[in-house]
């Protein structure tokens, strides 16, 4: 399976088995092009059921969280929460389609996803993020 960086270092700590942020449920982070940086992180963030704060808040947090594990350099700071990510049947999550819906690239939708309405909900959540850029 192949994985960016960018989940690498900012999602990981999300998995953590050992808690490390108990409300995401499931999370991707993937790498946008940026004009200055080159590329940045933008995450996705399912949480769990019964989280009752805001998004804001929950964003607040979730970024505290990262640049406390991963330290200064990391410059994490745009994430959406969503319902749910999109995968294919076989549960991998749909990262490269995420980018390009975030770079505002043409993209297909592919053929092993397990549910296309999935992509619409990305696309309006990166909206809300400022993205696509152009």
């Amino acid at each position: 399976m192949t994985r960016t960086v960018y989940d690498e270092v900012y999602a990981r700590p999300l998995r953590d088995p050992e808690g490390f942020w108990a409300a995401a449920a499931e999370c991707a982070v993937i790498g946008v092009a940026d004009e200055i940086k080159g590329e940045v992180p933008v995450g996705f963030v399912v949480t769990k059921a019964g989280i009752q704060r805001s998004d804001g808040e929950i964003m607040r947090e979730l970024v505290e969280k990262v640049r406390e594990s991963i330290g200064p350099v990391a410059t994490f700071k745009t994430a959406g929460i969503v319902k749910r990510l999109p995968k294919s049947r076989s549960g991998k999550i749909l990262r490269g389609t995420m980018k390009k819906i975030a770079e505002g690239a043409e993209f297909g939708v592919p053929a092993t996803i397990d549910d296309p309405a999935i992509l619409d909900e990305i696309a309006d959540t990166l909206k809300t993020l400022g993205y696509p850029k152009r």
